[in-house]
């Protein structure tokens, strides 16, 4: 089994880590973590694009370090581009047979206006996708 963790820039999720690493001990599975800087054109960003790389490497690096931490090898890799054709041909290319995200943080407004990566990737992905939620919100 290959399991293919998007992380996400900007986010610090360790419960997405203590999933993944559960999952794929259970399994044997191996694990490749992804991160996309989330900027279509640089030209029309606020900021350079090497701000967002930088983010979306430390979201990277830092799921790696907590699946190794937890006896879980995985691989890291930061692309450009948007998160979720990005995060669908990542796990393209790598054969992957889960994909595992964790679930928004943004208002459920948000969401509505601008979409959701974890939801956009269950609709649009052609491989099994798992939405691990916040321990915090299972008990509300």
């Amino acid at each position: 089994m290959h399991i293919v963790v998007a992380a996400k820039p900007e986010a610090d999720q360790p419960w997405v880590a203590e999933a993944v690493a559960g999952l794929a001990k259970q399994t044997s599975a191996t694990v490749a973590v992804v991160s996309v800087d989330e900027v279509e054109l640089e030209r029309l960003a606020a900021v350079p694009r090497s701000v967002f790389t930088q983010q979306a490497e430390q979201a990277a690096s830092t799921m790696v370090r907590r699946l190794t931490e937890l006896g879980v090898p995985a691989t890291q890799t930061v692309l450009p581009g948007r998160a979720l054709p990005g995060i669908i041909e990542f796990a393209d290319e790598q054969k992957a047979d889960l994909i595992v995200v964790g679930s928004s943080s943004r208002p459920a407004v948000t969401e509505r206006l601008l979409g959701s990566v974890p939801l956009d990737l269950i609709k649009k992905s052609s491989r099994p996708v798992l939405v691990i939620t916040h321990p915090d919100h299972a008990r509300r």
